[in-house]
């Protein structure tokens, strides 16, 4: 029997340790990068539920009809691939209680690379981690190779 698969996160740990137990509703992530690679991991393998769950109620898509949205990151998913993610920096969740994360995406739709990079603004809502909203890069918008910034350096808009 073949080893099972890795997790689409880039943790190194196996899917089943690993984002698995979020995506089928078992477990809470810990913390706001667990939620983010829980989220790489979800697009990665169509978990649009999981997609839906991990946004906070202040996200502008939880203003629209929740089919609809579904259908939009189904559609998303389905047509990009996700090979690797890096996580570069994070931060704990401040006196507000907001944690972000900083992250490459390596994407790719129909062989166009589609990657980039993102700060993450998380919030827990009492039962779990959420995205709450981000700003993303593309690499070549970039003045330095996307792994080396941190929160610090991440040219904010």
């Amino acid at each position: 029997m073949p080893p099972a698969p890795l997790c689409p996160c880039s943790s190194g740990l196996r899917y089943r340790a690993c984002c698995a137990p979020f995506h089928r509703g078992e477990a809470e992530p810990p913390d706001a990068e667990r939620l983010m690679r829980s989220r790489y991991s979800a697009f990665a393998l169509r978990e649009v539920a999981w997609l839906w769950k991990s946004l906070h109620p202040d996200h502008p898509d939880r203003a629209k009809p929740q089919e609809a949205v579904l259908r939009e990151l189904r559609a998303f998913a389905q047509a990009h691939q996700y090979p690797k993610l890096v996580v570069m920096d994070r931060a704990p969740p401040d006196e507000t209680g907001l944690a972000q994360v900083l992250f490459f995406a390596k994407v790719f739709e129909k062989g166009k690379d589609q990657s980039f990079v993102e700060r993450s603004d998380f919030r827990h809502d009492g039962t779990g981690w959420r995205y709450l909203s981000g700003v993303a890069l593309a690499p070549k918008a970039l003045a330095v190779p996307p792994e080396s910034l941190t929160l610090a350096t991440f040219p904010a808009r």
